[in-house]
């Protein structure tokens, strides 16, 4: 949510000190959106124009920055997709294996 004290506004607003919240964060691309709404009007094609440039935005960050994370942290720490079907041929495997050994387990 964008609502935090007019104290952290005011240090946001200045340009002193950029955001190290998710509240400050929010605050701060909603007073963009403010300033952009203020500029062009409340109008359909200023709030399209405004989602569009959030959902660009939004898509450029998941592109540039959660996918190189996610493919470094799925190298790193092994897939999800296809645990349940290795780890089904594993105890096939070792079934077999038991029964080749006359073992129960």
């Amino acid at each position: 949510m964008p609502y935090i004290t007019k104290q952290e506004r005011d240090v946001l607003l200045s340009g002193l000190k950029s955001s190290h919240t998710p509240g400050q964060l929010n605050f701060m691309i909603s007073s963009l959106i403010a300033e952009y709404i203020a500029d062009n009007g409340t109008r359909y094609e200023t709030i399209n124009d405004i989602l569009g440039a959030l959902e660009g935005a939004k898509l450029e960050l998941y592109r540039r920055i959660a996918v190189p994370y996610e493919n470094e942290k799925l190298t790193m720490n092994g897939d999800v997709y296809g645990v349940k079907e290795k780890q089904e041929k594993a105890l096939e495997e070792l079934t077999k294996l038991s029964e080749d050994l006359k073992l129960e387990f």
